[in-house]
C-alpha cells in the first residue's frame, strides 16, 4: 500500500510544490520512445530551434557567440546553425559565468557545482524544467526494468555536500518517497555491516549507486558469508564512473538481477541509459549527442571514437549548446530489438574512481576528497595520489583569481577524511599533466586496504 501511496500520491504532489512538471514529461517520454527515429528526430529539431532562439535573444554570451559563428537570429535550419556553432568548453563557462546565465528562468535559477571528475571544480546553473526532464527521464530508465514510482529504493551514493545541506528534510523526504541512502563515501567494515542489516530491514526493488562501492559492498557480504534477501531486488542500477566488465560480473552474479548502466553528470544532464537488451539509449527527447574525433571534425551517424558533445534541449537557465563533457564515446547504427527508437550509442571512457586507503581499514571513496577539494576558495585544479606505503600528496594549482592558498589551508580541508594517522603532503604546482589517453585522473591510489577486515576487498 505504501509504495503506491508514495508514487502516486507524495512524489507527485512533492513535484508540483517545487514547481516541477516531472509526471507529465514522464507520461510524455513513455509514449515518445517507442516513435521512430525519424519522428524523435523533427522533435529534436522542434526543440532545437526553440533553444537557440531563446539563447540568442535572452543570454549575452550566445548572442555574441551566434553573431561571431555568422549564424545570428536565423534559425530556420536549427541543425545547419547547430553545426556552424563552436563548441562549449568548461574554460568558456569559468570565464562567461555571468553572461551564460538566464535569471529570468521560471521558477528560478539554481547554483550546483561538479563532482570535479576532471579535477577542476565547475559551477553551473539549472531551472526547474530541466530538472523536471532529467528526472522523468530517470523514471522512465527505471520503468524499463518494472521498478515504479514509490519501490523501495537503496541508494549506495550520496554527495557529503547534498547529505550536510537540509540533512533532516532529506531524511523525510526520503522515507516518504520509500528510498534508504547509504553512504558511499565511507565504506569501513562496521558501516557496511550496518548496511547489510539495512538491506535486510528495506528489501529494495532496486539498488543504486556507484558500481565500485556496490561491489565492494557485495564483496563484504560475502565476506561475511550473509546472503541477502533479494527476492524483491529487479535491478541494480550503476552510475558515476565507468562499470568496468569484472565489476558488472561480480555484481550480476551476487544479486542475480540485470545490471543497468547510465551515463550522464550533474553539467551535461541524464544523457543515456542501458535497456534491459544491454543497448546504451540516448534520451534524445532531451539531449543532442555529437561525437567530435580527433582533429575537431564532427561525426553524428557513425560508429567513430571521439570526444562526447551534447546540447541539452530543456537547459535553458544556462544553455548547454554543443558542450565537451571529456568522455570518449561513440554513436552506433541501427534500432535496438528492444524496439525504442531512441538512437544507441556506447561509451568508452568516462569516469572512473579510485579508493583511499586509511592505516585502520577504512576505505573512502574518492569522491570523498574530491568533494572538499572542488569547495576550497582558490583552488583551479587538484590531483591526489595516494602511495603504497598510503602517504597521501594533493597538488594544487591556484586559481589566479584568487589569493594565494597555504598548504595548511588545503591540508584543513582534507584531513578529515584522510584523519590524523597519514603522512599528508601539499604541493603547489604551475600545471597538472594529463594522462597518456589525454584525460586528467583527479586520484590515483596505489595502495591496498589494510588488516584482515579489509583482505576481502
Amino acid at each position: 500500500m505504501w509504495p503506491l501511496l508514495a508514487g502516486r500520491v507524495i512524489y507527485p504532489l512533492h513535484e508540483r510544490v517545487l514547481g516541477r512538471s516531472t509526471f507529465r514529461y514522464w507520461r510524455d517520454l513513455e509514449r515518445s520512445q517507442w516513435s521512430s527515429p525519424d519522428c524523435l528526430r523533427r522533435l529534436q529539431g522542434q526543440k532545437l530551434r526553440d533553444l537557440l532562439t531563446h539563447a540568442y535573444r535572452n543570454v549575452p554570451f550566445y548572442r555574441a557567440r551566434f553573431d561571431e559563428a555568422g549564424v545570428g537570429g536565423a534559425l530556420d535550419d536549427p541543425w545547419a546553425a547547430l553545426s556552424r556553432l563552436p563548441t562549449l568548453s568548461k574554460a568558456d563557462i569559468r570565464q562567461s559565468l555571468s553572461d551564460i546565465v538566464w535569471r529570468d528562468a521560471p521558477g528560478g535559477v539554481y547554483e550546483s557545482h561538479t563532482g570535479g571528475s576532471t579535477g577542476e571544480p565547475l559551477t553551473f546553473y539549472f531551472d526547474r524544467r530541466r530538472q523536471a526532464f532529467d528526472q522523468a527521464a530517470r523514471l522512465r530508465t527505471h520503468r524499463w526494468f518494472g521498478v515504479q514510482p514509490g519501490d523501495r529504493e537503496m541508494y549506495l551514493w550520496g554527495s557529503p555536500i547534498e547529505r550536510q545541506r537540509h540533512a533532516g528534510f532529506r531524511r523525510l523526504r526520503d522515507s516518504l518517497f520509500n528510498h534508504c541512502l547509504l553512504d558511499a563515501f565511507n565504506l569501513s567494515p562496521a558501516h557496511l555491516d550496518s548496511y547489510l542489516d539495512r538491506w535486510d530491514r528495506l528489501r529494495p526493488v532496486c539498488l543504486f549507486g556507484y558500481p565500485s562501492s556496490i561491489v565492494r559492498f557485495a564483496e563484504h557480504a560475502k565476506a561475511r558469508n550473509r546472503r541477502l534477501d533479494t527476492r524483491a531486488l529487479r535491478a541494480v542500477f550503476v552510475t558515476g564512473e565507468v562499470c568496468y566488465d569484472h565489476d558488472r560480473a561480480v555484481i550480476a552474479n551476487y544479486f542475480d538481477v540485470p545490471v543497468a548502466d547510465s551515463y550522464g553528470s550533474r553539467d551535461a544532464g541524464f544523457i543515456a541509459h542501458q535497456c534491459p537488451q544491454g543497448r546504451m539509449h540516448i534520451t534524445a527527447e532531451n539531449i543532442i549527442v555529437e561525437i567530435l574525433r580527433e582533429g575537431g571534425s564532427r561525426e553524428s551517424a557513425t560508429a567513430e571514437m571521439g570526444e562526447i558533445v551534447i546540447t541539452h534541449l530543456d537547459a535553458y537557465a544556462m544553455p548547454l549548446i554543443r558542450y565537451r563533457t571529456g568522455d570518449i564515446g561513440r554513436l552506433r547504427r541501427g534500432r535496438c530489438t528492444c524496439g525504442r527508437g531512441l538512437p544507441i550509442m556506447d561509451v568508452v571512457q568516462g569516469r572512473s574512481t579510485d579508493f583511499l586507503c586509511l592505516p585502520d581499514g577504512n576505505v573512502r571513496h574518492a569522491l570523498s576528497i574530491i568533494y572538499p577539494l572542488r569547495e576550497t576558495k582558490g583552488v583551479r585544479q587538484f590531483r591526489v595520489v595516494q602511495d603504497e606505503d598510503l602517504r597521501v600528496c594533493v597538488e594544487v594549482v591556484c586559481d589566479e583569481q584568487a589569493a594565494r592558498l597555504t598548504a595548511e589551508a588545503v591540508a584543513g580541508r582534507v584531513r578529515p577524511v584522510l584523519g590524523n594517522r597519514i603522512d599528508l603532503e601539499v604541493r603547489f604546482v604551475e600545471s597538472l599533466s594529463p594522462n597518456a589517453a589525454g584525460k586528467h585522473r583527479y586520484v590515483i591510489s596505489r595502495a591496498r586496504p589494510q588488516g584482515k577486515e579489509a583482505q576481502h576487498v
